[in-house]
C-alpha cells in the first residue's frame, strides 16, 4: 500500500530518525504545526506502518563488538524447507545484524558483529553446524565510511 506523503510528513520523518526522543513541542515547532496535529500526524505514520518503532542506537565498539563482517553464502538447495532452516538459525544467532538474500553469484548476505577474529571462528562454525551450506565466505570489513539507519525521504 504506498502511503501519501507530503512535504511537513516528509520533514517529521527526517527529524525522528534523527532524534526520535525529541519532545513534541520541539519537533511540532520544527516542523510548523501545533503539538495536536503533529502528535496525530505521528500516530498516523506509525498506524500506517511508515514507522516501525523506535530505538536507541548503540556504539558497537563500546560494546567490544568492533569486527564488522560480511559472510556471503551459497547454497545447492532453493527449496522452502531449507530456506525455513537457514533462515530461523541464522535469524537466531545474536550476531546476525542483518541477513538478506540476493540475486547473482551469492545467495545470502549476512552482517555480523563479533568481538574479534576468534569469536568469529565460533560463530562460523555455529553457523556451518545449523544447516548443509555449499559455500561460505567472508569479508573482514576494514574500515566503516558510513553508517546509517536513516531510510532517505
Amino acid at each position: 500500500m504506498d502511503v501519501v506523503l507530503d512535504s511537513i510528513d516528509r520533514r517529521l520523518l527526517r527529524e525522528l530518525q534523527r532524534d526520535a526522543t525529541m519532545p513534541i513541542a520541539e519537533l511540532a515547532q520544527i516542523v510548523g504545526l501545533s503539538q495536536t496535529p503533529c502528535w496525530k500526524r505521528i500516530k498516523r505514520l506509525t498506524d500506517v506502518g511508515v514507522i516501525l518503532g523506535k530505538v536507541a542506537l548503540l556504539d558497537r565498539t563500546r560494546l567490544n563488538l568492533g569486527l564488522a563482517v560480511f559472510v556471503s553464502v551459497k547454497t545447492n538447495r532453493h527449496d522452502q524447507e531449507w530456506l525455513d532452516t537457514f533462515a530461523s538459525a541464522a535469524s537466531a544467532m545474536p550476531e546476525v545484524v542483518e541477513f538478506y538474500r540476493l540475486s547473482g553469484d551469492t545467495d545470502y548476505l549476512l552482517k555480523v558483529l563479533v568481538r574479534d577474529i576468534a569469536a568469529y571462528d565460533v560463530f562460523y562454525r555455529r553457523l556451518i553446524a545449523a544447516v548443509p551450506l555449499s559455500d561460505v565466505s567472508s569479508a573482514f570489513a576494514m574500515e566503516q565510511i558510513k553508517s546509517t539507519t536513516a531510510v532517505p525521504v
